[in-house]
């Protein structure tokens, strides 16, 4: 296990740093002048030089990208163009809500999709079936921020038990801001929670009819408890998979949501600094997120090693 965790950390470690390269040489293609930018288009060619200067944009591509490796080894991120403040401390102060946010986004769609997703395999072919795979197509269907505007609609102008948009910092009022991401995580789980359940579904039907659930039987056990201690884990595999490209879904999805319900989050820095043209800080908080999402996608890899140990004797999942 040790052998395959390793292997697997390497290449966690190879698809940072290529990302990295990536992210740096197609921001630096984009057209446009930071400097000037930020100086406006009265500044004299002399202020943008010296302003160039200043930001570093002078030195060679490979020198700043260089640069910027090692500083976000060491935790510097740069300074934002506009902002006049430390990237790491933006994007920290962000996180602090979109991190909270998409976790409760994935924890709201595995509760909700995967026992759905087991009761509808086995009552296949009956009316709850049906019923729950029409609700689930509507949801892959419907996009987030349809939802967020309707659960705004109902919750917050109706009957009003949550707020409608708005985020109070944690430090102020933890209660208060808990109950601001409720909304925004119910609209960026329920598509996920559709896609899981329908995964789930599919999976557990293609187990129980699989030999190990016939020789369960053979062996005295109901159909239930065939499925449950022997079919779902099996059936695990699939939904893992899911379950780690949501995790990027859900981050990618945060950018709209928190625009939707005015969240002070990462998407909301991202769609500002790409706006203001702030190349530094859109770079941080692009690689904080393929860090976020690469991380997830590792833990699933360790997590197919300890479910399935042939996997571990292959070295792939």
């Amino acid at each position: 296990m040790i052998l395959f965790a390793l292997r697997r950390f390497l290449g966690f470690a190879a698809t940072l740093l290529l990302a990295a390269v990536v992210i740096f040489y197609l921001l630096d293609l984009l057209p446009g002048d930071p400097a000037r930018f930020t100086l406006g288009i009265t500044a004299t060619p002399e202020a943008v030089a010296n302003l160039r200067a200043q930001m570093g944009l002078d030195a060679p591509a490979h020198e700043r990208l260089l640069s910027w490796i090692g500083g976000m080894l060491r935790g510097d991120f740069g300074m934002s163009y506009t902002q006049r403040a430390p990237v790491a401390a933006l994007l920290w102060e962000r996180l602090a809500v979109t991190l909270p946010l998409t976790v409760m986004a994935m924890i709201i769609s595995v509760v909700i999709g995967l026992p759905l997703g087991i009761f509808s395999a086995r009552a296949r072919g009956k009316a709850p079936d049906t019923a729950i795979m029409v609700l689930a197509q509507l949801g892959v269907a419907v996009p987030n921020f349809w939802f967020g505007m309707m659960l705004t609609l109902v919750f917050a102008v109706g009957l009003r038990w949550l707020p409608p948009g708005g985020f109070t910092p944690w430090g102020e009022d933890p209660w208060l801001a808990l109950r601001g991401l409720v909304l925004p995580s119910l609209a960026l789980a329920l598509p996920q929670a559709s896609i899981l359940a329908r995964v789930m579904r599919t999976a557990l039907v293609d187990v129980q009819g699989q030999d190990f659930i016939r020789t369960a039987r053979a062996k005295g056990l109901t159909m239930g408890e065939a499925v449950w201690r022997h079919g779902v884990r099996n059936a695990l595999l699939p939904v893992l998979t899911i379950l780690g490209l949501q995790f990027a879904f859900l981050i990618a999805g945060t950018i709209i949501v928190e625009n939707v319900f005015y969240l002070p989050g990462l998407g909301r820095l991202i769609f500002t600094a790409i706006s203001e043209r702030d190349l530094i800080l859109v770079r941080g908080a692009t690689i904080v997120l393929i860090v976020a999402v690469t991380a997830t996608m590792f833990v699933v890899d360790l997590t197919y090693g300890l479910v399935d140990p042939r996997l571990r004797e292959r070295g792939t999942p």
